[in-house]
């Protein structure tokens, strides 16, 4: 069901509408899946609302391993405004999220609680007792079960206790928890999700995903890597356990930093001779991805089929990645190995369009959100400031240590704080929010909160942008973010488009809006194509000495643009993004607030950029012939 926008955006909603407007129609009554007050601010145009769908607190192994003693009850604390001290600072919010998801690591949860938390059952255990004091080297004994195909319970540990029954009650707290974050309430103040991470990883190949559930219906158990070791696996036994469990349940994966995949993320899983069931299965399970979090971007990649310069947007592998020449490699999870353009939404995209013509179903039909991955218990934290705290505790608890290179791992200056994910549903509330996740009404950012509006149709006018009815019109005549276009063969024209950005209150203005085009021809060869629809008056830069910023840009940004080069028989995507002025990056302001003589290597690393252009990403819209 749906949610509350901007202030700024409904101000600008308002100063165009109709000095006498018609009564507003009779809102449908809300369909719920478990007892709560109706929203009072539910709105059939959808509103905005902001979360952070992939948080790890100190029930994951690694967070707890580095120094991270947030609890899950603190973590919605701070999405909610509250204060935390973390990594040696104190942080908060200076504005509140409206949904969160805490996705701590399923695989280890029962390990967690009993013999790494200090008060668990085993704490006293002396191979416990030795691995907590391992520190960081430790996060290696448990993590690289995760790298193997056939991964195996710690016997330390489950030979000791039951592990089934450990992981149970500490999957009961984690229930409990969100359920008290969540405001039942018709304030509807903030909305929590039931949620965990399957992280495997073989080959050191990050094939991770985030598992959300609609409600307070949920399995016994999570299914983790050690019960499903592979994606299908996966999708699988949420299917059996939830689904089609005749409980009431419903749960969707997220896949995330596909950029690490070595060319596995969104490779075909399944059984051999049910590729099309296996695709469909896909299709229903993981609707969306996360484009951007703070090991990356997962939009694109430089030289990997593209000449989109904005495509080298927080790469980890630079500006000249090594290319999987579309076979699969390993040691992403680590920033090794080969990436493949398929690993990213664009090349994603356009195989699931080519698996479409042969299978007759989408199995990456991917709508996008963005997320921290904070390690901290922090969601939300997506600021670009020299005051960011890292995302891993102990490791990066010192500028110092912020600003380092550190090998094996992804830490400190290759690294980022992280995006936010933004929904457009009717009100706050799981079902509301759940279900414009489903339909892939949502977007992604880095950071900001830029408000993006993006709808496709047929027969939008021209000067829809300044008409007093643009959502009116813009849902009536054809579809949202996420949508499939309708059939307009008719028309004697190209799909028409309409893009709506507001900038961040608390951030940069916009620089320009784009519409990315990706398509399929007869011969069965892939293009893209990215074209400007909004660019801003003024030129806008920023001075790397002072991070001051020149030109003004634009506040707002609103377009109708025409497909004049569209071939109704080749399949395609489009989405739009949305393009902040450039800004000191955060290691380029903490690095200006240190001493001169002072500052690391990497403040002086012309590889570490020093600027960045914080940016939105919408959900795409399909064309099938």
């Amino acid at each position: 069901m749906r949610a509350r926008a901007s202030a700024a955006f409904a101000f600008i909603l308002l100063a165009i509408a109709p000095a006498c407007p018609e009564p507003e129609p009779e809102v449908p009554p809300v369909v719920t899946t478990d007892e709560r007050e109706p929203c009072a601010d539910r709105n059939e145009l959808k509103n905005l609302y902001w979360g952070d769908l992939h948080v790890h607190t100190s029930l994951s192994w690694d967070a707890v391993l580095e120094g991270v003693n947030t609890t899950q009850e603190e973590a919605y604390a701070f999405a909610k405004g509250d204060p935390v001290t973390v990594a040696g600072a104190t942080v908060q919010l200076d504005r509140p999220l409206d949904f969160a998801a805490l996705t701590d690591h399923a695989e280890f949860l029962a390990e967690v609680t009993a013999c790494i938390h200090e008060d668990g059952a085993m704490a006293g255990d002396p191979w416990c007792v030795e691995f907590r004091e391992g520190g960081t080297n430790s996060v290696q004994v448990l993590g690289i079960v995760l790298t193997t195909d056939e991964p195996q319970r710690n016997e330390n540990i489950c030979g000791v206790i039951d592990c089934d029954v450990q992981l149970r009650d500490t999957w009961t707290r984690v229930q409990d928890a969100a359920e008290r974050a969540y405001d039942r309430t018709a304030a509807c103040s903030f909305t929590s999700f039931v949620g965990y991470e399957w992280t495997g990883a073989p080959g050191l190949s990050n094939l991770h995903r985030n598992v959300i559930f609609r409600g307070a219906t949920v399995p016994e158990t999570p299914a983790t890597y050690f019960e499903a070791p592979g994606p299908w696996e996966l999708w699988e036994a949420l299917r059996t356990g939830c689904t089609d469990a005749g409980t009431g349940c419903d749960v969707l994966a997220i896949p995330h930093n596909s950029n690490l995949s070595n060319g596995k993320e969104f490779a075909a899983y399944g059984p051999v001779g049910q590729e099309a069931d296996s695709a469909a299965l896909r299709n229903v399970s993981e609707p969306l991805m996360e484009i951007f979090q703070h090991k990356g971007s997962s939009e694109c990649a430089p030289g990997l089929g593209t000449v989109d310069e904005e495509c080298a947007f927080e790469s980890v592998y630079g500006t000249t990645p090594k290319d999987c020449g579309g076979g699969t490699g390993s040691g992403g999870m680590i920033g090794n190995g080969c990436t493949d353009a398929v690993d990213y939404l664009r090349g994603a995209l356009l195989s699931g369009l080519a698996q479409e013509q042969a299978l007759g179903v989408n199995p990456l039909e991917l709508g996008v959100i963005a997320s921290t991955d904070t390690h901290l218990g922090t969601p939300g934290l997506s600021t670009e400031s020299a005051d960011w705290p890292g995302h891993a505790g102990d490791p990066e608890d010192t500028p110092e240590k912020l600003l380092s290179d550190p090998p094996l791992r992804l830490l400190g200056v290759k690294t980022n704080p992280g995006g936010l994910a933004a929904v457009w549903a009717e009100s706050n509330d799981r079902d509301a929010i759940f279900d414009a996740l489903e339909r892939r009404e949502t977007y992604g950012t880095s950071g900001p909160r830029i408000a993006l509006r993006f709808f496709g149709g047929w027969d939008y006018p021209e000067s829809l942008c300044s008409s007093g009815e643009l959502l009116e019109q813009a849902y009536a005549g054809g579809v949202p973010m996420g949508g499939r276009l309708p059939d307009g063969a008719e028309v004697g024209h190209g799909p028409r488009f309409v893009v709506q950005a507001m900038q961040d209150a608390e951030g940069r203005a916009l620089e320009k809006v784009q519409v990315i085009k990706g398509w399929i021809d007869t011969d069965g060869v892939s293009h893209e194509q990215v074209l400007d629809v909004a660019v801003a008056d003024s030129d806008m830069s920023v001075d790397e000495d002072t991070c001051e910023p020149a030109g003004e840009g634009a506040a707002t940004m609103c377009s109708v643009w025409e497909d004049n080069d569209f071939d109704p028989s080749a399949p395609a995507f489009y989405y739009a993004r949305a393009l902040e002025g450039p800004t000191c990056r955060w290691s380029r302001q903490l690095c200006l607030e240190l001493p001169e003589d002072a500052r690391p290597e990497a403040c002086d690393n012309p590889d570490v950029p020093r600027t960045i252009r914080e940016r939105a990403w919408s959900s795409p819209i399909w064309f099938t012939p």
